[in-house]
């Protein structure tokens, strides 16, 4: 189980693989990999920058890595997540959850998601045919997290 920040990409397999060995009795794995999206037209990215404050953000992931191991029977879970500049294509993060049924990982990883999504501490700075702009957050967003409140 654990978090990672860092500047440099990830073998999606290898950690994938980690995980399975790492937990006990595992017998379903969930992942969701999110990468950055370049798009056509005046909308398309042509980077991303993301920033974090160093220490803040890995304390943030660790909690809501926990909050997920107190709701599912997790046996291993993994977040990696990147910050520096990205460019379409580029893998900006990886969640993981393992568990003796797939409904449990399922479940972890999309609340994983979700949460990473809204609650994660980092700064998106995109890059484009009309300039830079910073990511707002999304309505859509707080709705997905918002379902999985108690």
């Amino acid at each position: 189980m654990g978090v990672r920040v860092q500047r440099e990409d990830f073998d999606i397999g290898a950690e994938i693989a980690h995980v399975s060995k790492e937990g006990k009795d595992v017998g379903g794995i969930a992942s969701f990999v999110g990468v950055v999206r370049g798009g056509e037209g005046p909308d398309a990215i042509s980077a991303m920058t993301l920033e974090h404050y160093p220490g803040m953000t890995e304390k943030e992931l660790g909690r809501i890595e926990a909050e997920a191991l107190a709701r599912w029977p997790i046996s291993a879970s993994l977040i990696v997540h990147r910050y520096g500049r990205l460019v379409p294509g580029d893998n900006i993060v990886l969640v993981v959850t393992a568990s003796r049924h797939r409904r449990a990982a399922f479940e972890a990883c999309e609340f994983l998601v979700d949460w990473l999504k809204t609650k994660a501490p980092f700064w998106k700075n995109e890059e484009a045919s009309d300039g830079e702009r910073w990511v707002a957050a999304h309505g859509d967003d707080d709705e997905a997290a918002a379902r999985w409140n108690k």
